[in-house]
């Protein structure tokens, strides 16, 4: 038998208003989904101006209030997906990305899509575990066992 799961729905007046039928994110047990982040002016609901440094700069800045309303951090964050208007703007981003996450990095996909909303350049979705974080670095001479 399963225990039940129990699901919360996270709100952050500090990051944009959801536009739309989905929350900014959702707690199952201790794994937080955080919804896509665009580099939205959280009071007026505008793109910020400056390019995707900007706009990268802002949507993790929003994330961040998000992850802190469920009492989480960025260290907290498990998986990282980056959608990008045009994927020549990786660099730009990975610069950005690395001031939010400065060590023990999550894993991460990067993806150049064809449109986002309000003509944005990049969109940021993350998963994060929630609870005391407990960091194990792999050691450079441990030998890697492969189970098929």
């Amino acid at each position: 038998m399963s225990g039940k799961v129990v699901r919360e729905l996270i709100h952050s007046d500090k990051a944009p208003k959801a536009v739309g039928a989905y929350s900014q994110a959702v707690r199952a047990n201790d794994t937080l989904y955080i919804s896509g982040s665009l580099g939205l002016i959280p009071e007026t609901g505008e793109m910020v101006t400056g390019g995707v440094e900007a706009e990268c700069r802002q949507a993790l800045t929003n994330m961040g209030h998000v992850l802190e309303a469920a009492g989480g951090t960025f260290n907290n964050v498990v998986k990282v997906t980056v959608l990008l208007a045009d994927i020549n703007d990786f660099a730009v981003m990975n610069n950005v990305y690395k001031e939010f996450f400065t060590k023990n990095y999550p894993a991460r996909a990067a993806y150049q899509v064809a449109n986002l909303p309000k003509s944005g350049r990049i969109e940021i979705e993350a998963i994060a575990v929630l609870g005391e974080i407990e960091e194990k670095q792999e050691s450079p001479n441990r030998k890697r066992k492969h189970h098929i």
